[in-house]
């Protein structure tokens, strides 16, 4: 028989206990019956639970004996502070089990407990798996908690949601719900953080989540709902550029007044951030500069602006200098990167102080040599129009380009003259129409026809054949109603208008052509088709073959596919705009005429696979975008090449781009920035672009608000892949 090393004693071996009421307790005595020092410890068990039962139904002291010699014993006390099952009433088994770690022996005594129905209050016990969340704004997150009844009776419970605003709560605060006596359940509230920026402030909301039940006292548990950064801080700059002095003056002026520019930052974000300014740049050393010394602190939503003087020592004599700043905006809080831009250049023109032309002898020698250098750079010459430049189109071969202006007139150019530097570019005026020309286009196949959109409603055709350009017809539906787009159908024999009152017209332009001599009489010509749209067209194109679906866009941002066929229109999804947002330009190319370019005033362009919406009947999503590529300020018109391998642009900074593209219609990446051709004087905006390949050359021409019209030549960069032979 094996020797037994601890002797138990229980007392009392039974006892009763009420939930609710008072601790029910018995002693256990252990004696240590080995040749060792020993430690005892104790664990109780009940019957009928599982071995992950709850422990904190009872204590006991102390939890661990000390060490006790041979023959020496303990007494632990035990306390009952809950009922072991919840909901049972009844004789249960208590089962406490003796162990030491020196011994391998251990001793179990069974104590009997009368379990009685409770009347006391019971705690709800709630608990949260996940206790902190975080979510960006305009998305949801759910927040699950678990709710317990450890009591001996079902209760009502009504679980309450506080700390958030109660709107981000979806289906309200409250849950309603029963729990029987010992039961457990989960509930879910689904958060819904507002779109809206200003709704939704960056910070950390503690919440609570409270149980409150007939049968005792409330309980909760809390956690934290942390609401992400999100957003831009808008860094812009009014103006760009000074001068010093403000005023150019004959005499000498010694004068050196400061300038300042403010530097706006608008807080479109859902975080408080304190901004200030960094000056960088070469130039600066040349320059005084003066900022204030507290930080600009904006508020989501709110605009301020710091202003910085910036004052410059004039030399003497020379030309004036060009200084540039770069002012670079530093948020406080770095998680939303930097400011949009992150920086702005201001440029600074500083004259001397005596006037240059005191320092020039013999004007007339002046005026000759100023004349006789313009005429080394044709693109720099300013014969040809006098006022703003609106259109420009080559001709199917580029041997020539026609032009379009605020000065009434149409010009055309023949291409090669644009390279010679002792040539005048310039064939001659075509016709002086009356009104400011917003838009020409080719008839295409035999280019004999130039059609023109006037500022006052009307379209002008004239034949380019004659020995003197003449006007063969002419047509308006709507005084004043602004012609702002032309598109030909490919057999040439009709033509689309958009107009600034949102109409689109179709006209049969081959009645009255045959005869081109004949003399233009006055007609009540009435447009074929006409539909009617809720914004200004500023852009017309042809996608796909057969002329079926005509693609409309403008103000707005507004980009609609009108099907010719039946008279159906589809809306594309494009980013959203307000009343001073416009597409301003669209183009397809010839050998792919799904893929199509838009320009817009807010600086993207996006390159689109039409085929997907119009053949596929899939949603019409852009291959490519970008806004970047004309320093953020719009851009005024796009155009494609033939075989889609190249897209030209032209903005509001003053510059014209030329991006190369892959097959699918991307940006390749060897020209991701794209590739500047060409500026204007004063960066001035480019209004009109368009590119053709030719042999082993690209040309693009240009129109812009500086009167001129350049035509520029670039290699074709076949090494790329898409612009084979």
């Amino acid at each position: 028989m094996a020797e037994n090393l601890i002797e138990t004693t229980v007392n009392p071996k039974q006892l009763k206990f009420k939930p609710g009421g008072a601790p029910g307790s018995f002693e256990v005595t252990v004696v240590n019956e080995s040749d060792r020092f020993a430690t005892f410890q104790l664990e109780v068990t009940a019957a009928g639970t599982d071995g992950n039962q709850r422990s904190d139904w009872y204590s006991i002291s102390p939890e661990v004996s000390t060490k006790k010699p041979p023959g020496d014993f303990t007494k632990f006390h035990i306390l009952i502070l809950d009922t072991p099952v919840p909901g049972f009433v009844g004789m249960m088994n208590l089962t406490v089990r003796v162990f030491s770690l020196e011994l391998p022996d251990e001793d179990r005594e069974v104590v009997r407990l009368n379990l009685e129905a409770g009347t006391g209050s019971v705690v709800l016990k709630l608990e949260l798996p996940v206790r902190e969340f975080e979510e960006y704004p305009g998305n949801q997150d759910e927040i699950p908690v678990r709710i317990y009844n450890p009591g001996q009776l079902p209760t009502n419970v009504t679980l309450k949601f506080s700390g958030l605003d109660p709107r981000w709560i979806v289906d309200g605060t409250e849950r309603h719900l029963q729990l029987p006596a010992g039961g457990q359940t989960s509930e879910l509230f689904i958060c819904q953080i507002p779109a809206d920026l200003l709704d939704a402030p960056s910070q950390i909301y503690p919440f609570k989540i409270e149980a409150i039940h007939s049968n005792g006292p409330s309980s909760w548990v809390e956690g934290t709902f942390h609401v992400l950064p999100m957003g831009v801080v808008e860094f812009t700059n009014k103006p760009d550029q000074h001068q010093i002095p403000a005023k150019l003056t004959w005499l000498p002026n010694w004068r050196n007044p400061p300038v300042t520019y403010d530097l706006e930052f608008e807080n479109r974000s859902n975080l408080h951030q304190q901004v200030s300014v960094e000056i960088q740049g070469d130039d600066q050393q040349q320059c005084t500069l003066e900022l204030p010394e507290t930080q600009a602190e904006l508020d989501p939503g709110e605009t301020q602006s710091i202003p910085l003087g910036v004052k410059a020592r004039r030399h003497w004599l020379g030309r004036k200098k060009k200084l540039f700043l770069e002012a670079v905006g530093i948020l406080s809080d770095q998680r939303l990167g930097t400011t949009n831009p992150s920086s702005q250049i201001l440029k600074l023109d500083v004259f001397p102080i005596i006037p240059m032309w005191l320092l020039l002898s013999g004007g007339l020698l002046f005026l000759f040599l100023a004349w006789w250098l313009s005429g080394l750079n044709p693109n720099n010459r300013y014969f040809g129009h006098q006022d703003a430049v609106n259109s420009v189109e080559f001709n199917g071969m580029s041997q020539n380009v026609v032009s379009a202006s605020n000065d009434q007139t149409l010009i055309k150019w023949r291409v090669d003259g644009f390279f010679n530097p002792f040539a005048n570019p310039e064939v001659g005026e075509i016709a002086d129409t009356g009104k400011a020309v917003r838009v020409i286009r080719y008839k295409p196949v035999n280019n004999n026809l130039v059609a023109a959109g006037l500022e006052n409603g009307e379209i002008q055709l004239l034949n380019l054949l004659a020995e003197t350009p003449e006007l063969v017809d002419s047509f308006s539906y709507q005084k004043d109603d602004r012609v702002l787009a032309l598109e030909f159908t490919d057999d040439s024999r009709y033509l689309f208008s958009g107009h600034g009152s949102g109409l689109v017209l179709l006209w049969d332009v081959q009645q009255n052509l045959d005869d081109l001599s004949s003399t233009v009489e006055s007609t009540s010509k009435q447009p074929l088709r006409r539909g009617e749209f809720d914004f200004a067209v500023y852009a017309l194109k042809f996608v796909g073959p057969n002329n079926t679906n005509l693609a409309i866009a403008g103000r707005f941002n507004q980009f609609v596919i009108w099907n010719l066929s039946k008279n159906a229109l589809q809306r594309v999804d494009y980013p959203q705009g307000g009343q001073n947002d416009y597409i301003f330009s669209m183009d397809t190319a010839q050998l792919k005429p799904y893929l199509l370019a838009t320009a817009d005033n807010q600086g993207r362009i996006i390159l689109w696979d039409m085929q997907k919406c119009l053949v596929r009947n899939q949603p019409c999503e852009p291959i490519d975008q970008w806004s970047n590529g004309h320093s953020g300020k719009p851009v005024r018109s796009v155009a494609l090449s033939n075989g889609g391998c190249y897209l030209a642009s032209g903005g509001d900074d003053g510059r014209m781009m030329l991006w190369p593209l892959t097959r699918e219609g991307r940006r390749a990446e060897q020209f991701i920035t794209g590739k500047r051709i060409g500026r204007s004087f004063n960066n001035k905006k480019f209004n009109s672009i368009d590119i053709n390949v030719l042999n082993d050359d690209i040309y693009i021409a240009s129109g812009s608000d500086d009167t001129q019209v350049r035509v520029k030549r670039t290699p074709r960069l076949q090494r790329l892949g898409c612009d084979r032979d």
